[in-house]
This record gives structure tokens, C-alpha cells and sequence, in this order.
């Protein structure tokens, strides 16, 4: 894993978006031809300067996994199945059930008019929001829980582990649940797209990972690749992140200016759904499933975070650069880094309740299940 501590660019990542928030809505006051143009030079309706900065953005996510740690999952069953329990058995779900309380009926009438999306088809723009936290609920995070583990002090080698199956596991399962949720939602996407959509921004960036990590390992070392050539790829991340934010965010400036409260409506469900899954994962699931705390702080991470560029990604080609669902996907990435931040507070202070506690606070002493 590469330097575990947040830079600059991870530290800061909500600064960043809300000065693309702005840099967005200005670009789309002063030239609103440019991010269209942009837009519009595409291949099959495929945005190819979106598709260099999607790439570009999950890239150096994937480069970073070690798909030999999961051969040694065997070893530790319990906190796996825990990840892949609450990922692909209660987050799709309870994502959709709290979006479509609170977006679909709670804060309906707070979020009027409809869209056009890049298929043709009119709808609600609450619909499209509900979409974007679909796409959100059903990415779990492979990237930045890895930090979100290291400040928690939980098991470094496990989360290594989680993340490489949850990655592979997504390249199954993103698509069919995406599609399932996305029908009941009555915003329907032929489940080929979907598979087409991760194909291009899930697998084409997990294949190159994959294949270069072997080569420049091999011809550079393990220490090269990992203190020279991860630090230079961070920036490039946020980077492609961030510019894909700006053109986003052209699109939706109207929106926003008359519609202010939009992103918060948006942040509610968004915060709710994150607190309730780590509760579900770290409270009761870890506690019933006796894990030790290193073990049951990153299990339970990986579950409450989201892999925003996926989601964002997958929006973008599905719904458009200037839909309602890619809005919803970047408020995941504004609400991401503050929550998870205090998550790994409320898990550091409350790391006595588990066994095997051995971390450097007070009220954190090594005792025992009561």
C-alpha cells in the first residue's frame, strides 16, 4: 500500500469539490458551449474526454490491489463474508428503500420539474436523483477505505483482501443489481448497457491495473512501485475526479442556482444510509460474529463507503453528463471524506466493546466481549 497518511488532494477532497461546484456553475455562466462541445464528441454516444478522465480516475485505484491477498482469505472467513454480506445483501436495498423514502416522498415536492436523459426519455428529476444513489448504493468502496482501515488501525492485510473480492465481485454483480433497482425505480436500463458500462469503466481499468502492476513490479521492484509510482498516480486520480466534477457541474449550474437545497435534499438519505450500514456492520454484525476490532473496523468501512468513481462513471454513461443521477453520485463524493473521517473517530473510541483491542487510547483497553 502506498504512504499511509491523506494528501493534500484526499485531505481536502470536499474543498476541492465545492470549488468545482463553483469553477462549474461559472464555467456553464460564461461558456456554456464548452463543456457541450465536450460532451458531444463521442463514439456511440460514449463522451470520449469523459471516458479519458473516468479511466484515468479508477486506474490508479485498481493498479493498487494485490489480487494474490485473496488467496488468503481462507484465513479469515468470518470478516470477509461480513463485507460481502452487508455490500451485496443489505446495501443495494437499504439504499433504495431510504433514497426512495426520502427523495420519493419525504422531500418530493422540494425537488420538482423533469429531464431529458441521453436515451430520449422524460422523467421526474427525483427519479433520476433516486438513480444516482442506486449507482452509489451498489459501488462499494476499493479504494479510499484502504486509508479509512490505516487511521481506524484495523487490519491492513484484510482490507487488502476485501478489497480485491469486492472488486472482482462488482464485475459480476454491479450490473444485474443495478439494473433490477434501477426498473423498480421506473428509470429502466437494458441490463447489456449496464454490463457494457462496467465493462468500459470497471474491467478496461482493472485488466491495464492488473497487467502493468505485474510488469513495472518485475522490472522495478515491489518498494519502486509502491514509494515512486503510487504517489505520482494520486494526483492524476483527483485530477481526472475533479475535472470531470467541473464539466458535471456546467451542466447542472442552472439547476442549482434555482433549486439551492438540492444537494442537501440529496445529502440526507445519503448520510443516513452511510451511518446505518457501518452501524449494522460494526455494532451488531462484527459483535455477533465475535471479530476482533482490527478486523471488524475495516469490515465495516468498506461496507458504509462508496466507490463514487464507478458510481459517477456509470451514471455519466448511462444517464448523461447533465442528468440528475450523475448529481446525486458527486454529492457522494462531497458528504464522503467528513463522514468517513467520523466514523474512524466514533471506531477508535469505541474499540473496547470488541476483543483484541490494542490500540493507544485511554478507552480503548484490551478487554473482553461482556
Amino acid at each position: 500500500m502506498a504512504k499511509n497518511q491523506l494528501s493534500i488532494f484526499e485531505r481536502y477532497l470536499s474543498v476541492w469539490v465545492l470549488l468545482c461546484i463553483a469553477g462549474g456553475i461559472s464555467l456553464g455562466k460564461i461558456a456554456p458551449g464548452v463543456a457541450t462541445t465536450l460532451n458531444d464528441f463521442s463514439i456511440h454516444q460514449v463522451s470520449i474526454p469523459i471516458a479519458i478522465c473516468l479511466f484515468f480516475m479508477m486506474y490508479p485505484i485498481m493498479v493498487k490491489i494485490d489480487f494474490a491477498q485473496v488467496l488468503k482469505s481462507a484465513k479469515t472467513p468470518k470478516p470477509v463474508f461480513l463485507t460481502l454480506f452487508i455490500n451485496w445483501v443489505i446495501k443495494p436495498f437499504s439504499m433504495f428503500g431510504i433514497a426512495y423514502f426520502f427523495l420519493g416522498y419525504l422531500f418530493k415536492d422540494y425537488l420538482p420539474g423533469t429531464e431529458i436523459l441521453a436515451n430520449g426519455e422524460e422523467v421526474e428529476l427525483w427519479r433520476s436523483y433516486i438513480a444516482g444513489t442506486i449507482l452509489l448504493g451498489i459501488a462499494p468502496c476499493t479504494a479510499m477505505v484502504l486509508m479509512w482501515g490505516y487511521l481506524s488501525k484495523g487490519n491492513d492485510g484484510l482490507t487488502l483482501v476485501m478489497v480485491a473480492i469486492n472488486s472482482l465481485m462488482m464485475l459480476f454483480l454491479y450490473g444485474p443489481l443495478g439494473s433490477l433497482l434501477l426498473n423498480v425505480n421506473s428509470m429502466p436500463v437494458p441490463w447489456e448497457t449496464m454490463l457494457l458500462s462496467i465493462s468500459i469503466y470497471v474491467a478496461l481499468p482493472l485488466v491495464a491495473g492488473y497487467l502493468s502492476r505485474k510488469l513495472i513490479i518485475k522490472f522495478k521492484g515491489i518498494t519502486w512501485f509502491n514509494e515512486k509510482f503510487l504517489n505520482w498516480l494520486t494526483p492524476i486520480s483527483i485530477s481526472a475526479l475533479l475535472l470531470t466534477l467541473i464539466l458535471l457541474f456546467s451542466f447542472k449550474g442552472e439547476v442549482i442556482i434555482n433549486n439551492p437545497l438540492t444537494i442537501f435534499w440529496i445529502a440526507i438519505p445519503l448520510f443516513v444510509q452511510t451511518v446505518f450500514i457501518f452501524v449494522i456492520g460494526y455494532f451488531i454484525l462484527a459483535r455477533w460474529l465475535k471479530l476482533s476490532y482490527h478486523d471488524a473496523a475495516p469490515a465495516a468501512m468498506i461496507g458504509a463507503s462508496n466507490h463514487f468513481e464507478v458510481a459517477i462513471a456509470t451514471a455519466v454513461i448511462l444517464f448523461g453528463l447533465s442528468s440528475g443521477a450523475a448529481l446525486a453520485t458527486v454529492v457522494g463524493v462531497l458528504i464522503e471524506v467528513p463522514v468517513m473521517l467520523m466514523l474512524v473517530s466514533i471506531c477508535k473510541r469505541t474499540c473496547h466493546i470488541f476483543n483484541e483491542c490494542n490500540l493507544d487510547y485511554p478507552h480503548c483497553k484490551n478487554r473482553a466481549l461482556g
